[in-house]
């Protein structure tokens, strides 16, 4: 099964058929990447679309434990000189635990263990 970040989110929103496999395939999004995509969906076009979003991938969006979390924060602070957002390494660590593919295009995340990465 796999985790994915807001780089995955976006693809799909733009129907990149790169990451068309994911309307058919088990996948589960944190809380934390769903909040940072709704943001910026919301600034990008407008409530409507954000809530739209929302509506549609409710039933795969995971809750996160502190455990999750601070781990998330290590793992971002370890990783320092890197552009890694605080979402992304939350769903990295989720995906980790939970034995699940982490699906982004961010190249902090390129090579890593435990990640598919697809460029657009």
């Amino acid at each position: 099964m796999y985790c994915l970040d807001t780089y995955a989110l976006w693809e799909i929103q733009y129907a990149n058929p790169k990451f068309s496999l994911f309307l058919h395939t088990p996948f589960v999004i944190t809380e934390w990447t769903f909040v940072e995509f709704y943001r910026s969906i919301l600034k990008q076009y407008d409530k409507v679309t954000a809530d739209y979003w929302l509506r549609k991938l409710q039933p795969f969006i995971r809750k996160v434990e502190m455990e999750t979390l601070v781990k998330a924060v290590v793992f971002q602070e370890e990783n320092k000189k890197t552009d890694m957002s605080v979402y992304d390494c939350v769903g990295y660590t989720f995906a980790q635990e939970n034995s699940l593919l982490f699906v982004t295009g961010d190249k902090e995340f390129k090579g890593r263990n435990g990640v598919m990465f697809i460029q657009k």
